[in-house]
C-alpha cells in the first residue's frame, strides 16, 4: 500500500489499519512520504493508547516519534506541535496513573491496618460489631463493644513515621465528620449504652514488622 492510500485510510478513521499498513511500508521504504505516513499514523495511535490509559505503550510510541521526526518535512510546524502535545499528554497520563496506583496502595494499606486493628481488639476482649460503617460519605472504621461500653475506632495506617504519628491526621475536619457519623450510628441503632472514641495507629507494611498504638478515649472536639 502506498503512503497516499494510507492517508486515505486515516481520513476514513481507520487508524489501526492505517498504522499497521504504515509500519509495513516503512519497513521497506524510508522515503519522506513513507516516513510522514508512519509519523502521523503513529501520532493517532499514541493518542488512542494514552486515552485508553495504556501509558507504557504510549511512551514507546512517543520514543518512535522522536526518532521519526527528523526525517519528515515540517515547514508548517504541525509535526513539532503534535510532538509537543504528545509529550504533554504522556506526562498528564503518567501523573493520573500514579494517582490511581497510589490510591490502590492506600486502599490495600488501609484494609491491612483495619484487619490488624480488629485482631488486636479481639485479643483485648472487644467484640467487633461493625466494620467500615457508612453514614453518607462519612464512615466509622470499627464499632466494637467491651462489657456495656460501645467503642468507635478510627484506624490510621502508615508505612512509617516520616511525617509524624498517624494519629495527628485525626484533625479538626476528620473529628467533625466522625462526630456526625457516631451520632447517626447511635440514633440508627437506638443505642443508649455509654460510649467512647479510640484511635489505633498501625505503622509498618504487610509482610514486615509493624507496631500498633492504641489511644483510648481520644477527645473529640465536636462530641455532642
Amino acid at each position: 500500500m502506498t503512503a497516499k492510500e494510507i492517508f486515505e485510510l486515516r481520513k476514513k478513521g481507520l487508524k489501526e489499519e492505517a498504522y499497521n499498513e504504515a509500519r509495513q511500508l516503512y519497513g521497506t521504504d524510508k522515503s519522506p512520504y513513507a516516513s510522514a505516513a508512519m509519523f502521523w499514523t503513529a501520532v493517532d495511535i499514541f493518542r488512542s493508547r494514552a486515552k485508553e490509559g495504556r501509558a507504557d505503550e504510549a511512551e514507546k510510541i512517543l520514543l518512535a516519534l522522536e526518532r521519526l521526526y527528523p526525517n519528515i518535512s515540517d515547514k508548517e510546524g504541525w509535526a513539532s506541535e503534535a510532538m509537543a502535545k504528545c509529550r504533554i499528554t504522556l506526562e498528564k497520563e503518567k501523573r493520573r496513573h500514579n494517582r490511581v496506583e497510589e490510591g490502590h496502595v492506600n486502599i490495600l494499606m488501609g484494609t491491612w491496618g483495619e484487619e490488624l486493628a480488629s485482631a488486636y481488639l479481639r485479643e483485648k476482649g472487644f467484640v467487633i460489631l461493625e466494620r467500615d460503617w457508612h453514614s453518607g460519605h462519612r464512615d466509622i472504621d470499627i464499632v466494637a463493644q467491651k462489657e456495656d461500653q460501645i467503642v468507635f475506632v478510627e484506624v490510621k495506617t502508615r508505612c512509617n513515621k516520616d511525617y509524624g504519628s498517624p494519629i495527628a491526621s485525626v484533625n479538626y475536619k476528620k473529628q467533625k465528620n466522625l462526630c456526625y457519623a457516631i451520632n447517626h450510628y447511635l440514633k440508627y441503632r437506638h443505642i443508649e449504652n455509654p460510649w467512647r472514641f479510640d484511635v489505633i495507629a498501625v505503622v509498618g507494611t504487610p509482610g514486615q514488622e509493624y507496631e500498633i498504638e492504641h489511644i483510648e478515649g481520644f477527645r473529640l472536639d465536636y462530641r455532642r
